[in-house]
């Protein structure tokens, strides 16, 4: 038992989990009925989760066992503190804790027939058990996540409380106890509100889906095929662990899981291979961060985007992955200038690796991810259905792997082979209820924020704050809606990180940018402040993938978070250029920004070819002019003129509207592209002259 405890834990570390569960210790039980107590709690909340994939489950009361099954998890699996004592044990006061919040949250399922006959007639036990219901999940938000999405779910709602005592600009009616314990709790537009339901829906399956293939070998199978092909050339290290994160972000969603996962690995390597304990662990946490942009999960707000906006999901991924892939191409290639910079070069070690074995060697994890892209884009089944399929797809496959691997070896099969993928399957359902608990939790907390927004319209006042700051400069609204996305980002889990910047920050946009005559789709403003939103994960003071990296790195967490900020400083270009330049996400043209009905979409391969080409060099040529080097060092001029090509290939429509010698979009992209060309020929001819320029003071890498 003992083993399979441990693994389980290592699971816990690794898949899919969002970013402060890693910073919360779980009890280690000396008592093998509570271990199983708990065990058996979490895989039941799985299997409760594949139940109503396939046998739908009315929404409240679907979303009320949810959150009965979170809050039961919370209480009994993580502490009140650190106290070393309250991690073999569940202390009297959590038993209180556990039965008060699963009643409480439960009493909407147990009363469904009865409130639904006396919608709006609340009774004094409705409002009891509602003041109930929030006490606990702010104390269970504090556990999972820290105090800061609890506060300003507080302040919000004391903001609705006390709203006619306001100042002016923000003054409302304000709310009654009654009136707020319902409207938050006993309907669907606060805590059981859309953003839980995403969470019943969608989330859990996808994590459930990456806990199983993380179980199955594919994590690791990831990371050894981006060293096998990798490693071998100029800070091939650092380049692998890029590789990594991408392929382990397109399935769990986490950027602190991604740097922990994959930087546990890389970080060391990097530093071998003469990167610096800063810049190791810069690069995993932009890396890690950029991991959330990635479809099909993007840190699982691709799902709440398309709920919240009435679009497909597939669209969502559609409108998501150029920006996603040149976001993780320019990093590759900051990787590449930096390692000219340095001098470095590859691990030896890798350069005789038996790649193509290597890359058969997992080649059936692809199955499942296979399955899952074809139910989505080709058959065109919802997101459950595809989550669903894929993850029978894996039981069959983890059962069947490591037979089938003896069988082919020539060795003997038997039945504990089976029964090992059985175990297995058993063991990811348990780490996959444990990774959902901050998820379930965030997004109930969150709906408190989005209950109080509908509640008051504050977000109609905040446009007026933005607005009367900015007046009607576009540019200025941007960067102060940029500037509150990072702050509101800050120390939240992906799926509240975007739940929050969304329900506040999105529709000050849309509401100055229709002012202001720009039709913009809805989809362009929400991915616009989700960037900012994640980018909070690596910026100072709260960075939490800065500090889960460098503890890795044994570096300073504020440098890391700043060197990996300025890293990214090419990601915080891309919501501006998709914000002006609607086609870098795959958008035609748009008739109400509101209706996505209405949006026509690019289907012609070769305008997505340029569309797509533009945006990598424009990326190319901001990192280049960031970084100071090309094929060799760059010159002030050269630094400049590359950073005058970004407009030219990334926003060509607003180039042909502000110069008159561009006459067409093709023309911007041509001006851009040749001069670009010119510099690479001009440094290229200079450095075949002189190679010795190509690269800085040489460092050979470790073995």
């Amino acid at each position: 038992m003992q083993d399979e405890v441990k693994r389980d834990k290592e699971v816990g570390k690794e898949v899919g989990q969002d970013e402060q569960v890693l910073e919360v210790k779980t009890r280690e039980f000396t008592s093998k009925k509570l271990f199983w107590f708990t065990t058996l709690i979490a895989f039941a909340w799985s299997v409760f989760q594949l139940y109503i994939a396939y046998f739908p489950l009315n929404t409240v009361m679907a979303r009320s066992i949810h959150l009965a099954f979170a809050l039961a998890l919370v209480f009994t699996v993580f502490p009140f503190s650190y106290d070393k004592k309250a991690h073999t044990y569940i202390p009297w006061y959590d038993w209180i804790l556990l039965i008060l919040g699963v009643g409480a949250v439960l009493y909407p399922f147990i009363e469904f027939y009865s409130l639904a006959q006396r919608p709006g007639d609340y009774l004094p036990r409705d409002i009891v058990v509602a003041i109930i219901a929030v006490i606990v999940l702010f104390e269970a938000g504090r556990r999972m996540i820290g105090p800061a999405l609890g506060i300003i779910g507080f302040i919000f709602l004391l903001y609705c409380y006390f709203g006619q005592y306001m100042p002016d600009i923000i003054a409302h009616r304000g709310a009654s106890i009654s009136k707020l314990a319902g409207h938050m709790f006993l309907t669907t537009e606060g805590i059981f509100g859309v953003p839980l339901g995403v969470s019943v829906s969608f989330i859990y399956l996808f994590v459930l889906f990456g806990a199983l293939l993380e179980r199955a070998g594919a994590g690791q199978y990831f990371i050894n095929v981006a060293f096998a092909f990798l490693g071998k050339y100029r800070g091939g290290p650092a380049k692998a662990s890029i590789i990594a994160s991408g392929l382990t972000g397109m399935v769990s969603g986490s950027s602190t899981a991604n740097v922990v996962t994959v930087g546990t690995f890389t970080i060391p390597l990097m530093k071998k291979a003469g990167l610096s304990s800063t810049k190791a662990g810069a690069i995993e946490v932009a890396a890690g961060v950029n991991g959330q942009l990635m479809p099909p999960i993007m840190g699982a707000a691709a799902f709440i985007i398309a709920e919240f906006l009435g679009m497909s999901y597939t669209h969502v991924m559609i409108a998501a992955v150029i920006p996603a892939f040149v976001c993780y191409a320019s990093l590759f290639f900051i990787v590449h200038l930096e390692s000219c910079k340095l001098g470095l070069k590859g691990l030896e070690s890798e350069a005789n690796r038996a790649k193509m074995k290597i890359l058969l060697s997992g080649v059936h994890y692809l199955i499942p991810i296979v399955v899952l892209l074809y139910t989505l884009l080709v058959a065109k089944e919802s997101p459950i259905s595809a989550a669903f399929n894929s993850i029978i797809v894996l039981f069959i496959m983890m059962i069947v792997q490591d037979p089938i691997k003896k069988y082919f070896a020539k060795e003997k099969v038997s039945k504990d082979d089976f029964v090992r993928g059985i175990c297995d399957i058993f063991w990811a359902m348990v780490a996959a209820a444990k990774n959902m608990v901050t998820v379930a939790v965030a997004t109930a907390l969150a709906g408190l924020i989005v209950g109080s927004i509908s509640l008051t319209g504050v977000g109609q006042v905040l446009a007026e704050v933005v607005e009367a700051l900015a007046g009607n400069n576009i540019l200025l609204i941007l960067f102060l809606t940029a500037i509150m996305s990072l702050i509101l980002g800050m120390g939240l889990p992906t799926t509240a990180n975007y739940i929050v910047v969304s329900s506040l920050v999105a529709p000050v946009i849309m509401i100055l940018a229709a002012k202001n005559g720009f039709l913009i789709p809805a989809i362009a403003v929400h991915l616009f402040v989700f960037y900012f939103g994640i980018l909070a994960d690596d910026t100072p003071p709260v960075g939490i993938a800065a500090y889960a990296a460098a503890g890795i790195a044994k570096a300073n967490p504020v440098i890391v978070g700043l060197q990996g900020f300025f890293y990214d400083l090419r990601t915080t270009l891309l919501p501006f250029s998709f914000f002006f330049n609607s086609k870098l996400l795959l958008i035609e043209k748009v008739v109400d920004p509101n209706d996505p009905k209405t949006i026509e979409w690019i289907s012609n391969p070769a305008e997505i070819a340029l569309i797509l080409t533009g945006a990598a060099v424009g990326m190319f040529a901001f990192s280049s002019a960031l970084q100071g080097w090309f094929i060799t060092k760059c010159s002030w001029l050269e630094r400049a003129i590359m950073l005058a090509i970004v407009p030219f290939v990334m926003v060509p429509n607003m180039v042909m509207k502000y110069c008159d010698f561009v006459t067409s979009e093709y023309a911007s992209y041509a001006i851009g592209f040749a001069i670009y060309a010119a510099i690479f020929a001009k440094q290229w001819i200079i450095s075949s002259k002189n190679p010795s320029l190509r690269s800085g003071t040489p460092k050979a890498a470790k073995a």
